[in-house]
Parts: structure tokens; sequence; C-alpha cells
């Protein structure tokens, strides 16, 4: 389904309307993937639309542009108060956000550094990202063939844009197979991520995740994921994970802006617990879920207004 088309972008400190929002075919980007991005969401609360997890994301854009040399002509204030300026300025209740830094035209070679860094942000609808019924049924995935590059290979704390061209991979073969998601292990064989999305496994009442050094993003829903379930007592323990725990786990969830929380039901065809949303799943997302659409108060301010 094409992207539903909003009013205008934010490109380069300036409103433009959609259609107009063009860059030049010998841009950097295009031939090298110089590129780092976000994906951010705005949600509906009875006060109005707010954007959650607004600080991290652009404090994590502002790293990955640190680490691949890129610096953005702007601070990370007035990128924040840009993507809030989008949002309002498009009227949006909900909707994703997709804020996009790049090299653009100048030269054309693997050095970019004379080419020039710009910056967009563009926001509209959007809906379930693995499917409507995903959240409460679970998805069926597989284990990739794909590995995630290795951490001396790419820089996998920086969010950019050549990075998932592996993750592309992934989620084609996935499909390919009639699975929803592919998990990806890391080079040494442990668990790594989903293409998108950071992975939990549920074990004896112990909630288990990959830590940093299995080339995963350190996903900003993870970290509310994380703080959610030590908030109800779980312990949570970052270690590599063998692929074959996958198969006795208790439960499995994803967790991303686009996936939100959302549970496995099978990994490789192998029925996950009971092949359903599990309770510690079901816990966590609840109150996710409260707290974002400001059903309770947001404790830990993770919520920025949009007015």
């Amino acid at each position: 389904m094409a992207i539903p088309k909003s009013e205008v972008i934010w490109f380069d400190g300036k409103f433009v309307p959609w259609d107009e929002a063009k860059i030049h075919v010998l841009s950097h980007v295009l031939h090298y993937g110089t590129s780092v991005f976000e994906g951010i969401r705005a949600y509906q609360t009875p006060a109005g639309p707010a954007i959650l997890g607004l600080a991290p994301h652009v404090k994590r854009l502002f790293n990955s542009c640190k680490i691949i040399n890129m610096p953005l002509p702007f601070t990370q204030a007035e990128v924040s108060q840009a993507i809030v300026d989008t949002v309002a300025r498009n009227e949006h209740n909900a909707c994703y956000i997709r804020p996009l830094a790049f090299r653009g035209y100048e030269v054309l070679g693997v050095d970019p550094r004379a080419c020039p860094v710009q910056m967009i942000i563009a926001t509209w609808e959007w809906g379930a990202y693995l499917g409507a019924d995903a959240l409460e049924k679970g998805v069926d995935v597989a284990v990739s063939s794909w590995r995630r590059m290795a951490p001396d290979t790419h820089p996998a704390m920086a969010k950019t844009g050549g990075n998932y061209i592996n993750s592309q991979m992934v989620v084609m073969e996935a499909k390919r197979h009639g699975y929803i998601e592919g998990i990806v292990l890391d080079t040494q064989g442990y668990v790594s991520e989903g293409s998108g999305e950071n992975i939990f496994v549920v074990l004896d009442g112990k909630i288990y995740t990959p830590p940093i050094g299995n080339s995963i993003l350190m996903g900003v829903t993870r970290h509310f994921a994380i703080t959610l379930a030590k908030e109800k007592g779980y312990s949570i323990i970052e270690q590599q994970i063998p692929r074959e725990m996958l198969y006795i786990a208790d439960e499995i969830f994803f967790t991303g802006t686009a996936a939100e929380i959302t549970p496995v039901r099978s990994v490789d065809a192998i029925e996950i617990g009971s092949g359903s949303r599990g309770p510690i799943t079901e816990a966590i997302q609840q109150d996710f879920f409260a707290i974002i659409t400001g059903e309770v108060e947001d404790r830990f301010g993770w919520l920025t207004p949009v007015k």
C-alpha cells in the first residue's frame, strides 16, 4: 500500500509541499547509502496527539550522525521542535514520523565529506506494522539464513540506511517462506534481533534479551519494555541467547517503534509456549499502551504533547 500523503514535509528547515520534497539523482545517498534515520510515533491521547520517546529518538539520530562522521547543521532542540511542528502542521492525531539525514549532491565518490548534509522530516498515518491481529494473536517467524553484520564491519549502534540492506534480505527471505518476520543471528550464531525489532525471550519467569555486543540496535521501545518489566519485578537478563533457547521459551516478544510490543507465536514452525500471547508479554504490553494512549499517567515522561 502506498504511503498516504500528508500536506507538507520539513526539508532543511522549511516546509515544502509533499510532492515537491525532491533531491538530485546524483545525490550521494542514492549511490552509497549515506543516511541515518529514526522511526517515531505520535499517539492520540485525551489531551491531544503526543509524540512517544522524542528526546531519546533525536539523541540517537545525532549519535548515529556522529558515528558516521555526518554532522547535522541543526541542534537537537531545533530538530525536536521541527518534529513537533511537522506533526502539528499536518494535523495528525496519530502518525508515523520519519526524520532522515543524508549526504546530498556535490561530488560522487566513496568519501562523502564534500557532500552537504541535508535533512527531512515526514509524517503520515500509520497502522499495525506486523498485521492487524499481531498484537493479540502473535506472529509466526523464522530464523534467517542471513547473519547480522559483525561489529567490526559496520557500526550497529548507528541507525544507518545502508545497514538496512541486511534487514531487507532477512524479511524478504522470511516472507518468501510464508513467515511474517525473520530473526537474525549474529556472526557467532547467537540471537541478535528481528529485521527491524529487538527481541525478548521469557523462560522460567525471567526475561532475556541480547546485549549490545550482539550487533543489536539499542532500541527506544526496547528501553521502555525493560523499564516496565523491572517496575513489575521481573528480572531482565542481557546475555547471549543461543538459537535453541527460542524453541523452549515460554514466551517471545518483539519491540520496536513500528512493531510496538508484538508477541511471537512460533519460531521455525515450533510453537512458543501455548502458541498464543503469554501473560508476561500481555502485562508489559497493556502497561505500555495505557501510558502511550494517555489512559494512565505518563509517569516516565515518555510523551511530548503536540501543541
